[in-house]
């Protein structure tokens, strides 16, 4: 799913690394990122809302840090360590903009990634199946 791609992202993130070094804030990482992916001939978007869905009806709106290819949503830290509430947060924006991979980056003292996957498969109410 997508590995060439995310695999791209994370090279990438790796050289943003390098050059830049630990210590700065995520927004600083964040430009970075999406300068690096741009000049890379990808198609980013940085803090673009993305509808979040709860019963068929939007509830509100997320905004990802960069959303690569109107497919890959990237969420950008920069702490000490990511943590279990970190990998939870990416996991609930997947499912809730039915968006099927993700990419959790955090620009530590060394660089940190994780890489989350949710197919997303619409539901078919129990009157559908039956008119079917």
């Amino acid at each position: 799913m997508d590995d060439a791609l995310t695999a791209t992202i994370i090279g990438s993130s790796f050289k943003v690394h390098k050059v830049l070094g630990s210590g700065f804030l995520e927004k600083v990482y964040e430009n970075a990122l999406r300068i690096d992916l741009v000049k890379l001939g990808l198609r980013v978007k940085q803090q673009e809302p993305i509808k979040v869905w709860y019963e068929g009806q939007v509830v509100g709106d997320y905004c990802a840090d960069l959303l690569v290819e109107e497919r890959i949503i990237v969420e950008l830290k920069a702490v000490q360590a990511l943590t279990k509430e970190h990998e939870v947060q990416l996991v609930n924006y997947l499912s809730a903009t039915k968006t099927d991979i993700g990419l959790l980056i955090n620009f530590g003292s060394s660089v940190q990634i994780k890489r989350k996957y949710r197919e997303y498969k619409a539901q078919v109410s129990f009157r559908q199946d039956l008119q079917d």
